[in-house]
């Protein structure tokens, strides 16, 4: 199904409640603070997909969801989302297709693909929002570094929402060399380089350039073990260096370790310490950046309201009470995605559990996944090629 506005004559101005809390500064306020006008702009971008999305139109009044009721955040929070497995099947927009200037989607070479598509304010509100937590997060330099980047090597046509985001994160460090160990092979085909992989953090190791690796855990998990198992020894990789992880474990996850044991890896063979390695969590169905503290738990970003829902129906569960991980935020005009499901099972935590001191926001966990086998992501396609240097079961 493709959903897109039928009336061509819509007014496209943002609306104002929309624009000015999304362009609230501080990475992580104190949700008090900036509530009514969270409030009011959920308000505003919910009038906004039903009068732009035939479907969310039906979906809202299917739903009983109505603007005029939307006053407090109780509220709100219980709005019915919309999962974000429907956008695998569905292309569903509230611009006109003319006015998307990027489109992603969610998958590599295999499985469904999430279709998404930004206009101008989604996709730079976005990079923002990600450019302040990083910032918050101490991720910024002005010193160059090298990247080993542990996702799909860009090629002309390349829709792949990881490999957008991992070159978006190539701006917080000028770049001096880039290796892509899932290189690309021809025909949109790419294949896992462990050896080139070796061979460059090898050679960057001898210099004082700091290294950046970045991408899916997976591999960097699959590299060290590989390393263990023939006897390579550690490499110590320049100060400054780091690691930050995007894309998850997903179709790896019954090989997935604990975060302490692979930062135990990263810091015995490549000399990187734990504050050095940043998780983070997203998906090109939701935008807003989730990035770790010191304490590497996931806050709630200023833009977003972090909702753990109750398997059956949906409603959102106390604190400390696993369910469907869910994001509510007015940040995307472009699709009818504010008020999202994952197919993640989590649990939130208040801000008071965190020892990080740092972020006045509540943080969650991420248990696993908790979707069929036709829920497939990029990590999960990615996880495709990374059996052929397993031997299938093997390995990991």
């Amino acid at each position: 199904m493709i959903d897109e506005p039928q009336d061509m004559s819509l007014d496209t101005t943002i609306p104002d409640a929309v624009r000015r809390f999304c362009a609230l500064e501080a990475a992580y306020a104190d949700p008090l603070t900036h509530e009514a006008l969270f409030v009011e702009a959920m308000r505003e971008i919910v009038a906004w997909h039903i009068e732009r999305s035939p479907w969310y139109g039906r979906f809202a009044c299917e739903n009983g969801i109505r603007p005029d009721t939307l006053r407090c955040l109780d509220a709100v929070l219980h709005m019915p989302p919309v999962h974000a497995a429907f956008f695998k099947a569905h292309e569903i927009r509230s611009i006109r297709r003319e006015q998307a200037v990027a489109h992603l989607t969610s998958s590599g070479t295999t499985g469904q693909k999430t279709q998404m598509f930004f206009d101008e304010f989604t996709l730079g509100g976005a990079r923002r929002m990600v450019d302040r937590v990083m910032q918050a997060r101490g991720v910024w330099s002005d010193a160059p570094a090298h990247y080993l980047v542990n996702g799909y090597e860009p090629f002309e046509g390349l829709t792949v929402g990881t490999s957008n985001t991992n070159q978006y994160l190539m701006r917080y460090a000028p770049v001096a060399e880039t290796f892509w160990t899932l290189r690309h092979v021809g025909g949109g085909r790419h294949e896992f380089d462990p050896f080139g992989a070796t061979s460059a953090l090898e050679r960057w190791a001898q210099g004082a350039t700091p290294v950046r690796l970045i991408g899916f855990p997976a591999y960097l998990h699959f590299l060290l073990e590989r390393w263990r198992d023939t006897g390579h020894p550690p490499v110590k990789l320049p100060p400054g260096s780091l690691v930050v992880f995007g894309g998850g474990w997903k179709g790896q996850a019954d090989k997935a370790i604990p975060r302490e044991v692979l930062q135990a890896y990263i810091e015995r063979q490549l000399g990187i310490p734990g504050e050095r390695v940043v998780e983070t969590y997203g998906s090109v169905e939701h935008s807003i950046p989730y990035v770790d503290c010191r304490a590497h738990h996931l806050h709630q970003p200023t833009w977003s309201r972090v909702v753990v829902r109750d398997l059956k129906t949906l409603r959102p569960v106390p604190d400390g009470t696993p369910g469907f991980l869910s994001f509510v935020s007015p940040y995307i005009t472009s699709a009818p995605a504010h008020s999202i499901v994952m197919g993640d099972l989590a649990v939130r935590h208040p801000a008071g559990e965190c020892v990080c001191g740092d972020h006045p926001t509540p943080w969650f966990e991420v248990l696993g996944r908790a979707g069929m086998s036709a829920n497939r992501s990029c990590a999960a396609a990615a996880a495709e090629l990374l059996k052929g240097h397993n031997g299938g079961e093997e390995g990991l």
